[in-house]
């Protein structure tokens, strides 16, 4: 018997090392996922190829072409991915569908789902959404409909998290995409510890006071550099 997904529900599968994919866009099939191998992209070491790199420090410029948004439009990107998955581009069809995108949608009312946006002359031109939970970032999917702006997101992405303290990117599975950001596997028992210590931290990843996006890159560009 299929399982109804709820916030709670899915907050709990977290927390175990769980996560949720449906068989189709069109399938009320829900599979839940747990490998033996867990993904991840070091937060405070990214790899950041050098095209990329100077082009998210352009965007640190007043007039660039691209502004980051975060949490502006979380639904829209939610269904951008579904279109257009980068993460899953070898798959036949998306994993993302009407319950998923429900339930999320729920999360990010609750301060649990997130996503970051790039911007281009009031357009919505990429980004990516995940859960946070503790110090725990699950990125879920990303998505692109101008040149690298999902890469943009996701560095903006981990310049935010080492901000806020988080402790554990993951990204769930290894592949191809995110090789070039310097993306390892740990053990599943790896993770659990890593998760248990992630679960304990209090970690916010919006809030009303913090920094623009482009004083958070240029504090995370300066820390790499030094």
């Amino acid at each position: 018997m299929q399982i109804a997904l709820t916030p709670e529900i899915l907050l709990e599968a977290y927390a175990q090392g769980l996560f949720p994919m449906a068989r189709g866009e069109h399938s009320s099939t829900i599979d839940w996922y747990c490998p033996q191998n867990r993904g991840q992209l070091s937060i405070t070491q990214l790899h950041i190829p050098k095209k990329l790199r100077r082009m998210v420090k352009n965007m640190t410029i007043s007039g660039a072409p691209y502004e980051i948004r975060i949490d502006t439009q979380f639904e829209a990107v939610m269904r951008n991915c579904a279109m257009t998955n980068e993460n899953e581009a070898m798959r036949e069809e998306t994993w993302i569908n009407e319950d998923i995108i429900k339930v999320f949608c729920q999360l990010h009312e609750m301060g649990h789902a997130h996503s970051v946006e790039c911007w281009q002359d009031g357009q919505l031109t990429g980004g990516l959404y995940g859960l946070a939970l503790g110090g725990l970032f699950c990125g879920e999917s990303m998505f692109s409909s101008a040149p690298n702006t999902s890469k943009a997101a996701l560095v903006h992405l981990v310049a935010r998290l080492w901000k806020k303290g988080y402790s554990v990117l993951d990204t769930q599975f290894v592949n191809d995409h995110l090789l070039q950001f310097g993306v390892y596997e740990v053990p599943y028992e790896s993770y659990l510890e890593q998760l248990e210590h992630a679960l304990r931290q209090e970690c916010a990843f919006k809030e009303s006071d913090d920094p623009s996006e482009l004083e958070i890159m240029q504090d995370y560009l300066g820390r790499q550099n030094t």
